[in-house]
């Protein structure tokens, strides 16, 4: 018997000299990360953002707002046209970048903030994105004019490029390279997972393991057939879930379109004025607009400009319009529609009700119990062209950080092991975790963007110039820039040229 408690006594000793201590750790740990990620993005974040935002805003002289009608005549033309083969179309990589930023935040995320900001944060949540517009055009201008031929066909790009190519910096570049494909080809993908799980059991008593198993099998289907699969299945996927949400809401704008006007009005005066019914002022509804608006558009931060590099345009600056149409599309259309799905049902602030709860006691209450089985798969939806989006910037960066084949295979074995652990886990310090990495990925986007942002303007100048001389379909030239430093996929490849022929 006395082995047996030397044993005990022994397993004691480690489980109190060092389990107890991990878990210690681990909590300190957690308190230090929300700690800085509280710093980060509600100073450091939120003052780069708006001043890098406001100062692209006056150096293109309001572009998110002059060329208007030449974004949507983009993303129109770019829906009809069919790429080049082994290509990625301006439409497909629009769809992309949607399918990345327009998730389950969108629907929970707007209902949380109108509930805690007011009425108002909506409103201060359309001007984010119009200033944050700009910043979108920047980064994925930038992006385009610095992508880099791909093996096998079609371009990648993006931060790591121009940060590795241009402003010759190896490390920051490999820093920002392995942060995106940490914090969205593996985390975000898990969170996104959680959500489908957390929905598929509440909707139908699925087991986590169940559904971990069929999200996981679905998305190695899809990336497995690597970028170009990618674009096409998300050119499909975002179209439908977004038509069939922005429906609904329409709908219900549509039955109560006589409380429009008083809606609106709502919005406006609450953004400037105390809620005395909410408790909510003028400061608070600001700061939860411009938050949720950042955090919802990602203009500035670095991953959709890796979407936009991939796209087959002949001038670098139409893929910047079709971007920054996509913040508008994400924060004005979608948000603006999660909004009006609240605020236009009557005893919404009365309900105590907060996020998804809202909407679909909302939705409930108009059409009845079948919408909850309709929000589910939206958010089924939302949730996987996410999981697809996300992968896709992940392994435009593995491709930057490790070119050997083998690599992609092993981060895609990963992506799907996160995508199945993440349906069966709790993510709380994970997800603390990912926004500290996003954080810090944006800010040297931003560096980044801020020290480049000449060149875009010049490509700017210059399409313009084209479009002013009677050009319908402007060619870039390189030499426009003044310097052919980093540049590595323009003017198109002879055989490129006879690829489309």
């Amino acid at each position: 018997m006395e082995w047996l408690y030397q044993l005990v006594g022994t397993v004691n000793d480690f489980l109190w000299s060092y389990v107890l201590i991990a878990v210690l750790l681990m909590k300190w740990l957690d308190q230090l990360v929300g700690t800085l990620n509280d710093y980060l993005w509600s100073y450091v974040l939120i003052a780069m953002l708006l001043g890098l935002g406001c100062w692209f805003t006056l150096k293109t002289r309001v572009v998110q707002i002059r060329l208007f009608p030449e974004m949507c005549r983009l993303v129109c033309e770019g829906a009809g046209a069919k790429p080049r083969k082994g290509h990625i179309s301006t439409f497909q990589a629009f769809c992309v970048s949607t399918a990345s930023r327009v998730g389950v935040g969108n629907i929970a995320g707007i209902a949380i903030a109108v509930v805690t900001g007011g009425p108002g944060a909506v409103f201060w949540m359309w001007i984010i994105a119009t200033i944050g517009a700009a910043s979108g055009f920047v980064e994925s201008t930038l992006a385009q004019i610095y992508k880099a031929p791909r093996k096998g066909g079609g371009f990648v790009g993006g931060p790591a490029y121009y940060i590795g190519n241009v402003l010759g910096s190896a490390f920051f570049a490999t820093v920002f390279a392995v942060l995106i494909s940490v914090t969205y080809g593996l985390i975000f993908n898990s969170v996104q997972a959680n959500t489908i799980s957390l929905s598929m059991r509440a909707t139908f008593g699925l087991d986590p393991y169940v559904t971990g198993t069929g999200v996981a099998f679905l998305t190695a289907l899809v990336i497995m057939g690597g970028l170009n699969r990618i674009a096409k299945i998300v050119g499909c996927l975002v179209p439908f879930m977004a038509g069939a949400y922005l429906l609904l809401a329409l709908v219900v704008t549509v039955m109560n379109i006589t409380a429009v006007p008083d809606v609106l009005m709502l919005i406006v005066k609450s953004a400037f004025d105390f809620d005395s019914v909410m408790g909510v002022g003028i400061g608070m509804a600001m700061m939860t607009g411009i938050k949720r608006g950042l955090f919802s558009n990602e203009a500035g931060m670095g991953a959709v400009a890796n979407a936009a590099a991939t796209a087959d345009a002949s001038h670098p600056v139409k893929q910047g319009l079709v971007q920054a149409l996509g913040v508008y599309f994400d924060t004005l259309v979608v948000c603006t529609a999660s909004a009006m799905l609240v605020l236009l049902t009557p005893g919404w602030a009365e309900s105590g009700l907060i996020g998804i709860e809202l909407v679909q006691h909302n939705l409930t209450g108009i059409f009845g119990t079948w919408v909850n089985l309709f929000i589910t798969v939206v958010i089924l939806f939302f949730a996987f062209s996410s999981i697809v989006g996300n992968y896709f910037y992940g392994e435009i960066n593995m491709d930057f950080i490790c070119r050997h084949p083998v690599s992609i295979w092993i981060f895609r074995v990963f992506v799907v092991m996160m995508v199945f652990l993440g349906s069966v886990a709790s993510l709380s310090f994970v997800w603390n975790l990912a926004d500290l990495f996003m954080a810090l990925m944006a800010m040297v986007n931003l560096v980044a963007i801020g020290l480049l942002g000449r060149f875009a303007f010049i490509a700017l100048n210059d399409y313009v110039d084209q479009k002013r001389r009677g050009i319908a379909n402007p060619e870039f030239d390189p030499k426009v820039l003044g310097s052919d430093k980093g540049i590595l996929s323009w003017p198109r490849h002879k055989e490129d040229e006879l690829d489309q022929d």
